[in-house]
């Protein structure tokens, strides 16, 4: 692949010599051979101009979800990184959230091979038990030595306190990362969205911040007993934020997220009982999504996620009590978190984390492999059901206004735009 970037804005707050730079960027198969103010084309070389370019390194997603195997009808592999690539992303780590999950070797495997060939590419999670059952460890050796980059029962919460921390201390043998989902199902009990006012108003059983919190606060307990890697993925709540910047302070090795749509969406939007607002950890109140605002601009909050899960029609058109979890995501990361923040600062929270996962940081630099988004920070629209690419259409954000438009992404040695 040989391409000629004309004009070209670049976005990259690690490098200050290029940072805010409009260049020229020539890649000669699949890596950086130029930066420079003008380059002019010669050979056999595809020249993309593109109104108001912006690059930037490629961007990450932590926690993604498709379908293949066992719920191919909401997203397969292949269809899922399309819709990853559209929207400006070029790794994203994948959960395992298939039938069945991913507890072997083979399984993360199965889903390396299904992934080969593609602009962005797939880093799989492996469960934390089998089965994700919550009762025995899986083969988190044979599966880190197979390509998966952490362990995650995905949106189950570890009731077993001792399981965790035989968990932490034997991942620890070989720099395995364990997730652990934030709620404590009992707490939680039958609740469905967030517990207060809105849930009471729209007769709703709810989820108290207090099943979130707490589950943090126990995890992180045993961190400091086991020591380890552990991320909490997708918090909720001003207080989790406050205990996760305690337990950093104390030195503590965690890191955490919040998906995108906690940072804008309240649970007043459960009065028109939307199936697609029903998303795990349920949508908090003002005050929770300005303490998790905060939390990213401080840096307590590690980077922000999609937390893509699509869900095929038959799930979310019934009654708000039987829908199930989850809103798809990808599409609109870039567009939302580009009104939240400054450009800059939208580009940044989008490129980091590869690191937590032992995947290697991309660059803008001569003789770089190429990652790079390519994208145009000012374009306006309203999200509606066309714009999207996956194969669910379980969003939450149709009829939002997004700021930026992704063009698509040179990575892998391939251009998808």
């Amino acid at each position: 692949m040989n391409i000629l970037l004309k004009s070209a804005t670049i976005v990259d707050h690690t490098n200050r010599k290029l940072h805010f730079k409009k260049r020229d960027i020539l890649i000669i198969n699949g890596v950086i051979e130029e930066i420079s103010p003008l380059i002019k084309p010669a050979g056999n070389l595809k020249t993309l101009k593109f109104k108001n370019l912006h690059v930037s390194t490629g961007w990450f997603d932590s926690s993604v979800s498709f379908g293949e195997p066992g719920f191919e009808e909401r997203e397969t592999i292949k269809n899922g990184l399309h819709v990853a690539s559209r929207s400006g992303f070029t790794d994203i780590v994948l959960n395992p959230n298939t039938y069945p999950p991913p507890d072997s070797s083979g399984a993360i495997v199965f889903l390396k091979n299904a992934a080969k060939g593609q602009p962005t590419k797939l880093h799989p999670l492996g469960t934390l038990t089998m089965q994700s059952e919550g009762k025995d460890l899986a083969e988190l050796y044979d599966m880190q030595n197979s390509g998966a980059v952490g362990f995650y029962d995905f949106k189950s919460s570890i009731s077993n306190s001792n399981l965790l921390k035989i968990a932490l201390q034997y991942a620890q043998d070989f720099k395995g990362l364990v997730l652990s989902f934030p709620m404590d199902d009992k707490i939680m009990g039958k609740g469905i969205v967030n517990e207060g006012i809105s849930s009471t108003r729209v007769g709703l059983k709810g989820i108290p911040a207090l099943a979130e919190e707490l589950q943090i606060a126990r995890d992180l307990f045993i961190l400091e007993y086991t020591g380890g890697s552990l991320h909490i993925p997708t918090i909720s709540t001003a207080r989790s934020v406050k205990i996760i910047s305690e337990a950093k302070k104390k030195g503590l090795n965690v890191s955490c997220s919040v998906a995108v749509h906690n940072l804008i969406f309240t649970d007043d939007v459960l009065d028109n009982f939307d199936s697609n607002t029903k998303v795990l950890p349920p949508l908090r109140t003002k005050k929770d999504i300005s303490a998790l605002i905060k939390g990213l601009k401080d840096g307590t909050i590690d980077f922000v996620t999609s937390d893509h899960t699509p869900i095929d029609i038959e799930e979310k058109r019934v009654e708000f009590d039987n829908a199930a979890y989850g809103t798809i995501g990808l599409e609109n990361a870039f567009g939302i978190l580009n009104q939240l923040f400054d450009m800059e600062m939208a580009v940044a929270l989008l490129s980091k984390g590869r690191e937590r996962f032992s995947i290697n940081q991309a660059t803008i630099e001569k003789g770089a492999r190429a990652n790079l988004t390519l994208f145009d920070p000012e374009s306006e629209f309203i999200y509606i059901k066309n714009h999207s690419y996956s194969t669910s259409r379980n969003s939450l954000f149709f009829g939002t206004k997004m700021k930026g438009k992704v063009y698509g992404i040179v990575a892998n040695n391939q251009l998808f735009v």
